[in-house]
């Protein structure tokens, strides 16, 4: 956990997540792309294999959804998520060695500047790796 900027403690990795199933089903997509292609290409390549797979089992997605970044109601920022699922989960894929604490931050502000509540980082890398997150709008006001 980490303190917000009024001292309490927020935790971004929620026991509970939203749209459990959703995520379980992208998450076992995931791992048939992994199985299939291995290590070692591009992330674009990984993020059209997975675009497929979503496709052909017809869950709405949008790739390189655009992400907005407000400070005091003006944009300040504009970053591109991989894919948005079914407007509800923000997938930012990786294929690089390991993820690392900046990979986790990348898709928590992706988070934090959206209506998004679940986000799920992927690594296509030397060993497959999956870590969900979470930012409850409730909290976006802070």
């Amino acid at each position: 956990m980490k303190p917000n900027r009024i001292g309490t403690q927020i935790n971004a990795d929620f026991q509970d997540f939203k749209y459990t199933g959703l995520t379980d089903k992208i998450i076992q997509l995931f791992y048939k792309v992994y199985n299939k292609l291995g290590y070692g290409f591009l992330e674009k390549v990984y993020q059209n294999a997975l675009v497929y797979e979503l496709n052909n089992r017809d869950i709405n997605i949008q790739v390189q959804y655009p992400i907005k970044v407000l400070y005091e109601n003006k944009i300040i920022g504009e970053y591109y998520c991989d894919i948005l699922v079914d407007e509800k989960v923000i997938i930012e894929i990786k294929a690089i060695k390991r993820l690392i604490p900046e990979n986790e931050a990348q898709l928590l502000n992706y988070l934090k500047a959206t209506n998004i509540e679940v986000g799920l980082l992927l690594n296509f890398g030397m060993k497959p790796e999956v870590k969900r997150k979470a930012y409850s709008t409730s909290r976006k006001s802070l």
